[in-house]
């Protein structure tokens, strides 16, 4: 079976399948904030669905990360670093890409098990 978090016309932002759920790419509904504005508010995305999903960051198997300039590199590790439990950080990739607006500065996808 296949739960689905917040189906929309072209994704979900959440798909359950047996105990691990897989996190579509969060983006911050603000564009204008700074990479450490935009990045605390997708972490904050994602806490909200690992745990209505019935997970948390704790659990998180894989992460991915997109930043459109590498430049930002170190100003997000700050928030994330802050924000990511250090006894259970994740695998994690983090790559340079253009993203769907200009104006993100950040996307990131998480792999989390539950239970």
């Amino acid at each position: 079976m296949i739960k689905r978090l917040v189906p929309g016309k072209r994704l979900s932002q959440a798909a359950i399948h047996g105990n691990t759920v897989y996190l579509a790419g969060q983006v911050p509904n603000d564009y204008t904030g700074s990479i450490e504005a935009q990045t605390t508010e997708v972490l904050a995305k994602i806490d909200a669905l690992l745990k209505e999903a019935g997970t948390d960051k704790t659990r998180m198997l894989s992460v991915t990360v997109w930043l459109p300039s590498m430049g930002d590199f170190a100003k997000f590790n700050t928030v994330w670093d802050s924000w990511v439990p250090q006894d259970n950080t994740p695998a994690r990739a983090c790559v340079e890409a253009r993203l769907a607006d200009p104006s993100i500065k950040v996307e990131i996808a998480v792999i989390a098990a539950i239970s």
